[in-house]
């Protein structure tokens, strides 16, 4: 193998697929990156068994061949490197890879590219193709709601449904809910449900391109795997296996209390009060309380003894009883992050039942949340 590329290429395609190194395995493979030529262009992968991550760059090729190097290593070197062409060539009989760029050499030893796991080709006539902005706001807006907690893998992954013209992402944790539909440009040929660890889909979300239109999505049949097709990239990753909770039937389907608020007024809030509540387990009380007269307000109220105390009021627009209840101002702040419209519309029933987040003017998005015990 004997190719050239730029600096700049190599060191962004690296960065693209380093997030799938496996850090800690026996197997030593798996610590590399694949560097292979591949129909004109370099090809660079990485996998840890559950997530591979594959990208192509532009490269001038004179021989081809494939290698793999240790990922930290070449990933060091290659960023301490100029904005210079970088020459690769390889020395098969060693498995050793000799680097240049500028009056700089380095040999990096390597291991055979026929002992790294196979990554499997997808057949995109097979795939659904999702546009790529919404897809992204989509896993932005549920997958932050999945558990962390290697206990409950199914909690670990985003529930993805295809329904005729509609698919529909949800996460939980347990605590809350989170659940993204929206319309197919393309009707799926049939429906089906999968989880997909919360983690694949947040790195499909970092590794797009801002030339990236579309995303195409292909499962493979019995191979119990996903694989996300763009323009320069490609990730591959294992499905979860289990049952995922029926979060349909934990939405309230109606409400006592309605209040209308500013999205940003209550992020504000609620990021003021956490500040306060962060030494005592994140507890935050609204207060909801409705004017006849006029709009209402909603209080934000938190209190540790470690801390002190914080009281701040916002406008809403309140239809309703009055009412009190305790959240994880966390939870809430998150969400409020990812809602993505001017107004959000937060529905309760009672003070031990879970409350409902809503996007004002949109019925695309849902976030249920857990009460907290008003101590």
């Amino acid at each position: 193998m004997k190719v050239t590329v730029t600096q700049q290429n190599l060191a962004h395609g690296l960065s693209v697929v380093s997030r799938a190194v496996s850090p800690r395995s026996t197997l030593p493979v798996l610590a590399n990156v694949l560097i292979a030529t591949d129909e004109g262009r370099l090809r660079l992968s990485a996998t840890n068994l559950e997530l591979g991550i594959t990208c192509w760059i532009p490269a001038q090729i004179q021989e081809e061949g494939s290698v793999t190097v240790p990922a930290r290593t070449f990933s060091d070197l290659i960023a301490t490197f100029p904005p210079e062409p970088v020459v690769l060539s390889l020395d098969t009989r060693t498995q050793t890879l000799n680097v240049v760029c500028n009056a700089s050499v380095h040999d990096i030893k390597g291991i055979d590219a026929q002992d790294f796991p196979p990554i499997p080709v997808p057949d995109l006539n097979e795939g659904i193709e999702l546009d790529l902005s919404a897809f992204k706001e989509m896993i932005q807006q549920v997958a932050f709601a999945a558990s962390a907690d290697e206990a409950r893998p199914v909690l670990q992954g985003v529930k993805l449904e295809t329904a005729e013209n509609e698919i529909t992402l949800a996460a939980t944790d347990g605590f809350r809910i989170s659940v993204r539909k929206e319309l197919l440009g393309n009707p799926a040929r049939q429906g089906f449900s999968i989880i997909i660890p919360a983690r694949a889909m947040s790195e499909l979300a970092r590794i797009s391109g801002e030339d990236d239109k579309t995303v195409t999505m292909v499962i493979p049949q019995g191979r119990g795997q996903v694989i996300f097709h763009l323009k320069n990239a490609e990730l591959v990753s294992q499905l979860i296996d289990g049952n995922f909770p029926d979060y349909r039937a934990i939405i309230p389907r109606s409400y006592k209390t309605r209040a209308l608020v500013s999205t940003p007024a209550f992020l504000k809030a609620c990021k003021q009060a956490e500040i306060i509540a962060r030494e005592g387990n994140n507890v935050v009380r609204l207060n909801i309380l409705p004017d006849e007269g006029g709009p209402g307000k909603i209080e934000v109220n938190a209190q540790t003894e470690e801390t002190g105390k914080s009281d701040i009021q916002i406008e809403a627009t309140i239809e309703g009883s009055s009412l009190l209840i305790a959240f994880n101002v966390k939870y809430l702040r998150e969400v409020l992050e990812v809602v993505g419209s001017p107004n959000i519309a937060l529905e309760v029933n009672a003070n031990n039942t879970p409350g409902v987040v809503r996007p004002v003017g949109s019925d695309n998005f849902v976030h249920v949340i857990m009460p907290m015990h008003l101590g």
